[in-house]
């Protein structure tokens, strides 16, 4: 009786156990997964196929499904990096073309637990880096499912050329990687239940040409209810430099074939992925093409509309985002950006920028690249969105000056461009002792943003400072800087200088 007493109580535990794992098993479309138990309360997939490999003739086409496979898929490392440029820290032999993969950590116990899902898109220019930098446990832990997603870069991401526009049905080319970022998107809608999440509590977030990603998919047609909220750091896809339409993509493309000496694009098919996207490929193309499909027009004018998918947004842009760039700026350097500019608009910029001495052309330089890369871009999708939508508008402003950083340079006056992943993913959660205002920052921007999620558009939550909705003419800005507090419009009297410029040329026969 003892001993039949010992095994039912053991066997309670066990199940008992069990029930306070996460999911480490799970099923989706194409066949069954098993994770692996991170601590004691998160599982992750570190490599789930969300679309079959882009290789051979699937080459510079939309992404396919994924094929089934048989027995159970052991999700327990990370895909191989996309083809790019070799770094001190990737080596071709850690690329593969075969690359269409994701991502998912879960806090989850059971399938039914609905919880919302934030989906990360990294950043690298659209040409490098890779989704395992980071699988977010950070903001799992606080309540979410973690999502991050590959897609194609570069040349074979973004090629355009008029015989891939004869091969689509709908005569489209380029865009390839966005197309990726949609696919799995709706691999998201069709499979994140088995995770224990909420398909209709999807929140998209990325940084840099991440974030530019999904100021493009909050525009798209083609990403239409995949989302109920976005949140950018450090990007908006808004600028009049951002104008390749489809013509001057596939005019690039053709430029790209010449110069690799191919006739066809069946001969650019048999290359391999190093000869197309390697240290000395010079790929003419930059990214996303306005092809009047992914993109219909430029998102200028798509915002000025209205006609985009009008969702909640968190905007935000770091204060030193230029230090990645500059370490020092010549007198020749600095007046022959000026040179650039028609001559109406350089004295405006001159005295906003000055550079007088060294260090003036210094911290000028880096903040023309912060004001015109993403400090314009923010403001403006702000302002614009407020204008024509409906949906909440919030904007913050990362000014953390850290003895870290990702990759800035020296003399920095504040946060450099992808400061701000550190902050979200929990580099100083444990290191209170070394950074203690780092982890005030890093505490308060994960339950903000993972408030966020949660509501489907607003940041707030018990204990934290009140963050209003954008507003212009009111100090609305949250920024991050040994804690949380509301500023004006940062850098206003320089953005409006760039705002004047870019409307010009937006707009040129208007005066605003």
């Amino acid at each position: 009786m003892k001993q039949k007493l010992f095994f039912t109580v053991a066997a309670l535990l066990c199940a008992m156990a069990a029930q306070a794992q996460p999911l480490l098993k799970t099923h989706v479309e194409t066949g069954d997964l098993e994770g692996v138990l991170e601590g004691k309360d998160l599982a992750c997939y570190y490599a789930i196929p969300y679309a079959a490999p882009p290789v051979g003739d699937l080459r510079w086409k939309a992404p396919q499904p994924a094929l089934p496979w048989k027995g159970v898929l052991k999700a327990t490392e990370t895909a191989k990096w996309p083809p790019q440029p070799e770094k001190s820290y990737v080596k071709y032999d850690m690329m593969s073309e075969d690359c269409l993969y994701l991502s998912v950590v879960t806090p989850a116990k059971k399938k039914s637990e609905a919880l919302p899902v934030m989906v990360f898109i990294h950043g690298g220019g659209f040409r490098t880096e890779h989704y395992g930098g980071d699988l977010w446990q950070s903001l799992a832990r606080r309540g979410i499912v973690a999502v991050s997603i590959e897609y194609r870069a570069g040349a074979l991401g973004f090629m355009a050329h008029p015989e891939l526009a004869k091969e689509d049905p709908e005569g489209h080319s380029g865009n390839y990687g966005l197309l990726d970022q949609i696919f799995a998107l709706k691999w998201v809608q069709r499979n994140i239940k088995n995770f224990g999440g909420d398909p209709s509590k999807v929140t998209i977030f990325g940084e840099s040409a991440g974030a530019f990603s999904c100021h493009i998919l909050c525009a798209s047609p083609l990403a239409k209810g995949l989302f109920r909220a976005c949140i950018s750091q450090s990007g908006g896809y808004i600028s009049p430099m951002n104008n390749i339409n489809k013509e001057l993509g596939q005019a690039l493309g053709s430029m790209f074939m010449s110069q690799l000496q191919k006739k066809n694009i069946a001969e650019m098919r048999q290359m391999d992925a190093k000869s197309l996207t390697g240290n000395n490929v010079n790929f003419p193309g930059g990214g996303p093409i306005i092809d009047g499909y992914v993109i219909p027009e430029h998102i200028y004018s798509i915002y000025q509309k209205g006609t985009y998918n009008d969702i909640p947004v968190l905007i935000m842009h770091n204060s030193d985002e230029g230090a990645v760039d500059y370490d020092s700026v010549s007198e020749e350097t600095y007046n022959q950006l000026l040179k650039q500019l028609p001559a109406n608009w350089s004295d405006s910029v001159r005295a906003q920028y000055p550079g007088n001495t060294p260090e003036e052309r210094l911290y000028s330089m880096r903040d023309i690249t912060r004001d015109i890369s993403f400090g314009w871009p923010s403001y403006t999708w702000a302002t614009l969105q407020k204008k024509t939508g409906k949906s909440p508008v919030y904007m913050a402003y990362l000014a953390q000056k850290s003895d870290t950083t990702v990759y800035a340079k020296g003399n920095r006056r504040g946060a450099a461009h992808a400061d701000d992943m550190m902050y979200l993913k929990g580099a100083f959660d444990n290191k209170a002792d070394r950074f203690p205002q780092e982890k005030k920052v890093g505490e308060l921007m994960q339950q903000y943003w993972v408030n966020f999620a949660k509501t489907g558009g607003n940041p707030n939550g018990k204990g934290l400072p009140k963050w209003p909705e954008f507003d212009e003419q009111q100090p609305t800005v949250m920024q991050f800087n040994n804690g949380a507090s509301l500023i004006p419009v940062p850098n206003k009297s320089k953005i409006s200088v760039i705002d004047g410029f870019f409307k010009s040329m937006l707009n040129p026969n208007q005066k605003d």
